[in-house]
């Protein structure tokens, strides 16, 4: 218990550190990562890749299902089923069953390889972004830069969002013909 109300006590200590850091000239920017992601070149580059591959995935999962409800139909219809020889119904049966494990299958890798590529779009426009965000920091002569989402609150005028977006649509434009070239579609 004890620990626990020092803890509290520290807690509540740290924002007037702040403050006496502040005081003494310490300069602060806050940076939007949201609307980074949104705005920027690389944002809306990185977004059109995952969303392609999105595209893709969902559309081979798609056709799987198709290709699962048509042999449920078939299954379904007791004239169809009664005119098939045995041998072929159990082929329409075993063909059902495959399908339906390679659905599991392709969903379940579906959710992993979006998670990954979420993931990797995130870590990518961070790298980025805390590099812009640097460069704009030497800029601007701040000794801090905090994303928007750490601050409870900040006043406008800390927010250095639109230079990073500048640096970062700038360094796209450097880099952003070689990225393109170097996209590899997504195979099915």
């Amino acid at each position: 218990m004890n620990r626990f109300v020092v803890g509290c006590c520290l807690a509540l200590l740290v924002p007037f550190g702040a403050l006496k850091a502040a005081e003494k000239g310490l300069n602060i920017g806050i940076v939007n990562f949201g609307k980074c992601i949104e705005t920027s070149k690389y944002g809306q580059f990185e977004q059109k890749q995952f969303e392609t591959m999105r595209v893709q995935m969902q559309k081979a999962i798609q056709d799987l299902d198709e290709q699962l409800n048509a042999s449920a139909t078939k299954l379904q219809d007791k004239d169809f089923i009664d005119s098939l020889s045995p041998e072929a119904e159990t082929e329409l049966k075993n063909k059902f069953q495959q399908l339906g494990e390679e659905l599991q299958r392709y969903q379940s890798q579906y959710y992993q390889i979006m998670q990954q590529a979420n993931m990797k779009l995130m870590h990518t426009v961070a790298e980025l972004i805390n590099e812009a965000s640097g460069n704009v920091a030497k800029k601007a002569h701040l000794s801090l830069v905090l994303n928007k989402d750490a601050a409870f609150h900040y006043v406008d005028t800390l927010d250095i969002t639109d230079e990073v977006i500048v640096e970062l649509d700038k360094k796209f434009e450097k880099e952003g013909k070689t990225l393109e070239i170097n996209q590899q579609p997504v195979k099915k």
